[in-house]
């Protein structure tokens, strides 16, 4: 069984994530979302390569939505209402709150101020939203029969959530954007030690490894602060949903510590229903959050009030927040072309901004400069720019960690820049030997996945694998020379170990089950008689010294066990893991069995070792096939004996 994968959005690029997951005939989309760096066919994913009918609800089995960004589910609305998709949705229950707020936030932005074709109604939004269901943290859902999905905590912004879904044997993650490190107001992303053939994962910060928080937090402060000691104006462009409360909590603690009243704003509407629902989701933020929660509000902001338009241009310091984040078009464009000719005024963007938009080209700009806000406008731009990374996207390091906990078979970088995945990809093969692609917008990757067969185990080899598999380690509790320090009164300390295994064989007939069973009922089966393949070798040991010889072989004649105890002792040694049964007259490691040879004529001794001298003693071993490495070890240490005084 395969995976295919095919990308429809966020391929070696940031901005509208889709990917369409076919798992044995079942089609799953993860997240719907738009390009906020154009207006043309590109702002939306591909939907034809999905079902060229447009007969999506059966090319479909359900679609999943990671969180409320709009590059995750601007698209949601047109395909359900405009497309005609009527299929099951999922995302969380913070997702589904917050996304009618953002998607309307975004139409009115583009329709009544920029004049934009609209492209799904206000109505449509809300439609489309009673077709979600919503799902909590770590409940299994059953999609169909053979479908489940799994949301897991992400980070990142209120709700987001990383997807595990299987169908049979084959599982898989898609983990949208996520945080590896917890803020001031959301936890780390947190998931179970999956069994996975596949890991979807975002790759924003590819290749980037951020520095201690608390450093980029003192940096920033520091430039607002400058900026606002001098009597400029601080524009910080961000969405009003997840950055804006971060870094909202950050300058009202400073503002409180600093004892400074130069105001703080918000831009009203968007940003103050946001607040609303992260006071009554509190269940989703960060622990720190939560603990604080009974005798005050984290998001009950004491220095930030709401900002009015008729502001825009009156004297004095100030900061304010303004959407959209990566000054896309909205209050936030509209601040900016007011603010940015002037010298004293700063732009401090806290994110990632995606190529195309005002945002993107400031990131790259030295000041003084002209920025060309779209085809008709060009500013004059003189004030500062200030970018850090406050980015609720994890960094290398995270992506790394998590891929190495989840240990995937496959991984599929999206939701980065081409030059960075590539360097992340070889650094993932390389370094943990998991093979990983990343795959432009409309390429279809292939996945092969892990076929798990379900055999009934007979009787027999159960019964096998319960008996008791006893094997004895005997270690002497005196060490002395290789022969004269052996005490044959010292009795060796016993360890006893009980390592069972079930060794059997996988029948496979036709139109009859799949069978576990013991090997030899498998010979009884098949009619066979039971053949086992033994080598066998007599070794000599040479007594040097005349005055030894005649002492050892006084003792060996009347107790073979003092050789043994000899042989013990250096086989000990030389194998210290290895298990040594002592059963009496012969020595047993695995299916090695050796034993002192007292006939004269052996018919396991070569032709060289027939003429050794009267004064040599035996060993005879047998060993089978498997053993055929330590037995000639073991031979070894055997040929090496010196019998002879110090």
């Amino acid at each position: 069984m395969a995976i295919e994968c095919l990308v429809l959005g966020a391929g070696q690029e940031v901005g509208k994530s889709c990917v369409v997951v076919t798992i044995n005939d079942k089609k799953i989309m993860f997240d719907c979302g738009m390009h906020m760096g154009y207006l043309d066919h590109r702002r939306y994913p591909d939907f034809s390569l999905i079902s060229k009918s447009g007969d999506f609800n059966n090319s479909l089995t359900c679609i999943v939505v990671t969180h409320f960004h709009l590059d995750h589910i601007g698209a949601l609305p047109y395909f359900t209402e405009v497309c005609g998709y009527n299929g099951p949705i999922y995302m969380t229950y913070p997702t589904k709150a917050l996304a009618p707020l953002m998607l309307e936030d975004y139409r009115k932005v583009m329709v009544d101020r920029r004049g934009e074709e609209e492209q799904f109604s206000y109505e449509q939004i809300l439609e489309c939203m009673k077709k979600v269901t919503a799902v909590d943290l770590k409940q299994t859902v059953q999609v169909d029969k053979d479908l489940q999905i799994r949301a897991y905590y992400a980070g990142h912004v209120l709700g987001a959530a990383m997807f595990y879904a299987r169908v049979g044997d084959v599982a898989i993650v898609y983990t949208g954007d996520y945080n590896m490190t917890p803020d001031r107001h959301l936890g780390a992303a947190q998931i179970d030690k999956l069994q996975l053939d596949l890991v979807i994962t975002e790759s924003t910060y590819a290749t980037t490894y951020r520095d201690s928080k608390y450093a980029r937090e003192r940096e920033f402060l520091k430039a607002v602060h400058k900026c606002v000691a001098g009597g400029g104006k601080v524009l910080i462009p961000t969405f009003a949903l997840g950055r804006a409360q971060e870094l909202c909590m950050l300058l009202d603690d400073y503002w409180e510590r600093m004892n400074l009243k130069v105001p703080i704003y918000f831009s009203a509407g968007l940003t103050v229903q946001a607040n609303m629902y992260y006071k009554m989701l509190i269940n989703w933020t960060s622990q720190k959050v939560k603990d604080t929660y009974a005798t005050r509000n984290a998001f009950d902001f004491k220095h930030v009030c709401s900002f009015d338009r008729s502001l825009i241009n009156a004297p004095g310091p100030c900061v304010l927040f303004a959407t959209p984040g990566m000054i896309s078009g909205g209050f936030s464009l509209e601040v900016f072309k007011q603010w940015a000719p002037y010298e004293g005024n700063l732009v401090t963007l806290p994110g990632y901004c995606v190529a195309g938009t005002v945002g993107h080209r400031l990131m790259s700009a030295k000041t003084p400069a002209h920025i060309n806000i779209d085809q008709d406008t060009q500013i004059d731009m003189r004030c500062q720019i200030h970018q850090l990374s406050f980015s609720p996207h994890t960094d290398a390091k995270g992506i790394l960690d998590l891929v190495k906990f989840l240990s995937p078979k496959h991984v599929i970088l999206v939701h980065g820049e081409k030059p960075k995945m590539a360097t992340l990809k070889e650094k993932m093969q390389s370094e943990m030997g998991i093979q990983c692609f990343d795959p432009a917008n409309n390429e279809t990757v292939s996945i092969p996945s892990t076929h798990y067969v379900k055999a009934v185990a007979s009787d027999a080899l159960l019964q096998s694998s319960l008996s008791p598999n006893l094997k004895f380690l005997r270690k002497c509790s005196e060490r002395g020379s290789d022969f004269g320090g052996l005490d044959a009164r010292t009795k060796p300390r016993l360890k006893v170990f009980d390592d069972r295994m079930a060794e059997g064989i996988l029948m496979v007939q036709r139109n009859q089950n799949i069978e576990a069973v013991h090997q030899n009922e498998v010979v009884a089966m098949l009619g066979l008689e039971s053949h086992e393949i033994k080598f066998a070798n007599c070794c000599p040991v040479y007594i040097a010294n005349s005055e030894t010889r005649n002492v050892v072989l006084s003792q060996s004649t009347v107790d073979k066990s003092f050789w043994l105890r000899l042989l013990f002792e250096k086989l000990s040694s030389k194998f210290p893991e290895t298990s040594i049964q002592d059963c009496g007259e012969r020595l047993q490691i695995e299916s090695f069995s050796v034993s002192v040879c007292s006939k004269e004529i052996c018919p396991h001794r070569t032709t060289a070792n027939l003429q050794c001298m009267p004064e040599t003693m035996y060993f005879c071993c047998t060993w089978s096939t498997a053993d055929e490495k330590l037995a000639w070890e073991i031979i070894s240490v055997i040929k090496s004996l010196s019998l002879r005084d110090k």
